[in-house]
């Protein structure tokens, strides 16, 4: 037991290095949340594939934790909202709320097709509409389900990191 203690204690965090951060827009609000972003993820009436990925975005593979980005369970704690799927006749007045919940300056990540037009929903009897016809957006993650890379890369826009 001694020996892989010793062995992990020498050994330190192994991790792969940073891929370079793809340059662009950051948008004004994320400045002032210097560097760390807390994100409450918001179903809107998805499929479930955008929330797998969010799932191996924050597993030990892809790991945006080390970026700044960390999911929450309230939106009183949180600095934005990751919504996924179009935003169903149920749903919108919950979306609402919770994004009312989240304290200025506050974000909105509209991830996947169907958060940004309602990808393969658009029309449908049940669907509100996309997340932007419901509350502001800031950024927008286009994928069917968008990957993890492509998702890290959002939230490393946001943290600056």
């Amino acid at each position: 037991m001694k020996k892989m203690w010793r062995k992990i204690v020498e050994t330190g965090r192994v991790a792969e290095p940073a891929p370079e951060r793809a340059g662009g827009e950051v948008p004004e609000k994320a400045a002032e949340l210097a560097g760390s972003v807390q994100i409450r993820h918001v179903d809107a009436g998805s499929c479930n594939g955008c929330e797998v990925e969010i799932a191996s975005a924050f597993g030990p593979v892809y790991d945006a934790e080390r970026y700044g980005a960390r999911l929450v369970a309230s939106p009183r704690h949180a600095d934005a909202l990751l919504v996924t799927g179009p935003v169903t006749r149920n749903m919108e007045m919950a979306l609402r709320r919770t994004h009312d919940a989240v304290a200025e300056p506050r974000l909105v990540i509209a991830l996947g097709d169907c958060a940004r037009d309602c990808g393969v929903f658009a029309g449908a009897y049940g669907v509100a509409g996309a997340v932007r016809d419901v509350v502001d957006v800031d950024v927008e993650v286009p994928g069917c389900p968008p990957r993890p890379e492509e998702i890290v890369a959002a939230l490393r826009g946001l943290t600056g990191r």
